[in-house]
């Protein structure tokens, strides 16, 4: 089992991953969870939507949940509510992700627990592009 010590600060997170699936991405360019996607993906990372509801968002493909992901993801970004957060991350340690990322706001300590006990990487209510801007992080070479 990983111990606290054995995790990565949010800013090693984030440095380290190059695929983030993306779960409640929004084709609505008014909220955060298309513009917030939208900016990593401008600065270099691989993004998957997870949205059932949407075959597209910001010219990427969506798939309908995070099982359906064909191949490795590096983290979990979750825009959805702190009561969805504990189904997600479960998702996301059936998939081997090795990191979850709830969004600002977004609180859930079933969540986290969950995520501790699989050994998995866990951040939440930290916005991933405040990350990104203040570490002046970007994957474009």
């Amino acid at each position: 089992m990983t111990t606290v010590d054995d995790m990565r600060s949010a800013q090693q997170i984030l440095a380290e991953a190059n695929v983030i699936a993306v779960v409640g991405a929004s084709r609505d360019p008014m909220k955060p969870s298309h513009t917030v996607p939208l900016q990593m993906l401008r600065h270099g990372w691989r993004i998957i939507p997870v949205n059932p509801f949407v075959d597209e968002i910001f010219g990427v493909r969506t798939v309908p949940s995070l099982a359906a992901i064909d191949g490795p993801v590096d983290m979990v970004n979750v825009f959805r509510p702190a009561r969805d957060a504990v189904e997600v991350v479960r998702q996301a340690v059936a998939i081997k992700a090795p990191a979850v990322w709830l969004q600002s706001g977004i609180v859930s300590a079933e969540a986290r627990r969950i995520a501790e006990e699989a050994g998995i990487d866990y951040v939440e209510d930290r916005c991933l592009a405040v990350e990104r801007a203040s570490g002046q992080l970007s994957k474009l070479a």
